[in-house]
């Protein structure tokens, strides 16, 4: 049983009263009851009795659930964000309407996120900054950004995170995992979804959200990838002006992306944007292994000279090499109409094994006979990867985490080159790398790495190979080699295991004696005749004489 501590129980049934009540207001509380919720605070039966707003009649189930997920606050918004990237497990319109989740909450004073500040960096705000704004510049679910400028003359944004959050988290999660574990537990159709993985796999995302070094981690990272691109911008952090709960990067001057219209009539070109955007995203996903997770509009800055700044970079994705060069054979795969190619990728992508391959390679031919007239420039990469995703689901395929991230990556960048460029298309741009990975698999520097390392780990095979027969001799002349055998409906012919496992013992004393005389010729150990060790020449003799042996009885066995 867990001991929680009095003070945080008393507020975990407040924080479940608040929940129930909320929930009941958006139309809920048939659901609720159904939980038995009830038994968690003592007014659960009154506050079930709500009946939700009259103006929410006409709001669809999928809206109620989003708005109801906004003003239970910053955990539960963070939960839809997070839920919205797994169409693996939730209806795909719920997905589309946790996508318009709102992550804008009202600011709290500046006298809290100063007191922050100085207790992280151990100053008074007065001796860190030479200014110090009185109003926030940004306010968001987990933190308020300020403007500031250091001692030194730079100008630079603080995002502090908000008071008691950790708490108020920590509190919401267990609230979330009980609810999760009633919904499997009373309403067998959500079994198949996995609430309370979900819940915990978010409870690990969201842990490092809160830890802001995680984040300035990121920022140096993406900003060594992107050192020797002029197209692209990454703001510094100040690692001494930063900690866990307060992050300090260089203020960026520019524009948000917006529409065509408002670009131009900032003097930039909108669709130089849109390419420049796409190949930032594409080489962070194909060629650095490490990208943006969430690259929406409101984190891509716009700087003088259709620069590109990312800007927020709490949520990372990673991909391993081997997972950057499948996601390429994927794109070659429509490119060459090939479903097959595509759907071995997807075979070795997903995190379980099924053997429902053929199906799988058909429903995706069908995809792609939709395609087969089109031009590869013309194909819209987010309807493709959504019905992929969806022929996924419908055979209960579980792709590896990162995959709907850099999923949700592509459609949100495909969607930002629309609105920038009506002839924007990404196919055209993902092509090149995807071409490019393929032929680097087959290129000279790859066949030559991969070569070494097969070297590498046959010749630990052979280091090992004396030592094993070593052992395996030992076993053998102690008497204690024991070979086990499970079988099942076994012909008639295999009745008789002692002489089968005798020729099998027989067999490994005589390739323990070729490899151990093999390794006494080569050592050079005497006496020698004719120049070669005398104890290997006999190694070989008697090796010859009992294989020869085991032959003839062999064909004596099998003419009786």
């Amino acid at each position: 049983m867990r001991l929680i501590h009095p003070a945080k129980r008393y507020h975990q049934l407040a924080r479940y009263g608040e929940i129930i009540a909320v929930l009941a207001r958006y139309g809920f509380g048939d659901l609720l009851a159904s939980l038995q919720v009830h038994r968690f605070v003592k007014a659960g039966r009154r506050v079930l009795r709500i009946k939700p707003r009259q103006e929410l009649a006409s709001v669809s189930r999928w809206d109620r659930i989003r708005m109801a997920l906004e003003e239970l606050g910053p955990t539960f918004i963070k939960l839809g964000q997070f839920a919205s990237n797994r169409p693996d497990i939730l209806p795909l319109d719920l997905v589309l309407t946790l996508e318009k989740l709102q992550d804008a909450v009202p600011p709290f004073p500046r006298s809290e996120a100063v007191a922050r500040i100085e207790k992280e960096l151990g100053k008074p705000v007065g001796e860190l900054f030479a200014r110090f704004d009185d109003q926030p510049f940004a306010s968001a679910s987990i933190s308020q950004v300020y403007r500031a400028n250091l001692k030194s003359g730079e100008d630079v944004v603080v995002k502090v995170q908000r008071p008691r959050l950790d708490e108020t988290v920590l509190v919401d999660i267990e609230i979330m995992r009980d609810l999760a574990q009633l919904l499997e537990r009373y309403l067998e159709e959500l079994r198949a979804l996995s609430l309370v993985q979900l819940v915990d796999e978010f409870a690990g995302a969201i842990h490092k959200e809160l830890d802001f070094t995680s984040e300035a981690r990121h920022f140096e990272t993406f900003r060594a990838n992107f050192r020797d691109d002029p197209e692209v911008h990454i703001p510094k952090v100040f690692r001494e002006y930063s900690s866990r709960r307060v992050i300090t990067t260089e203020f960026v001057r520019g524009r948000k992306i917006a529409d065509a219209d408002t670009m131009r009539s900032a003097g930039l070109d909108p669709g130089e944007i849109a390419r420049r955007g796409a190949r930032a995203v594409l080489k962070q996903i194909f060629i650095h292994g490490f990208f943006h997770a969430d690259p929406h509009a409101g984190n891509i800055i716009v700087m003088d000279g259709n620069v590109i700044c990312f800007i927020d970079l709490g949520m990372a994705g990673i991909l391993t090499p081997s997972t950057r060069r499948r996601m390429g054979s994927v794109i070659a795969g429509f490119a060459r109409r090939d479903p097959e190619a595509i759907a071995k990728v997807v075979y070795e992508l997903s995190d379980q094994r099924f053997d429902m391959r053929e199906h799988l390679e058909h429903e995706i031919a069908e995809l792609l006979q939709e395609y087969a007239s089109a031009a590869l420039r013309t194909i819209n990469v987010g309807d493709v990867l959504q019905r992929l995703t969806r022929i996924m689901t419908d055979h209960s395929i579980r792709m590896i985490p990162g995959f709907y991230l850099l999923s949700k990556s592509l459609v949100t960048l495909e969607g930002i080159g629309y609105r920038l460029d009506p002839d924007f298309n990404l196919m055209e741009h993902v092509e090149p790398f995807a071409r490019q990975l393929i032929g680097e698999q087959f290129g000279p520097l790859h066949v030559a790495k991969e070569t070494a390392a097969t070297a590498i780990d046959y010749a630990e095979l052979l280091r090992s190979v004396p030592a094993e027969m070593r052992d395996l001799l030992h076993l053998v002349k102690s008497g204690r080699l024991r070979i086990e055998f499970e079988h099942r409906g076994l012909d008639p012919v295999f009745r008789k295991m002692d002489q089968v496992v005798n020729r099998i013992v027989f067999g490994l004393v005589l390739a323990a004696l070729v490899i151990g005389s093999s390794v006494v010729v080569l050592s050079d150990i005497p006496p020698k005749l004719h120049g070669l060790p005398l104890i290997g020449i006999a190694g070989f003799l008697a090796a010859g004489f009992m294989g020869f042996w085991l032959l003839v009885s062999i064909v004596r066995h099998k003419k009786m």
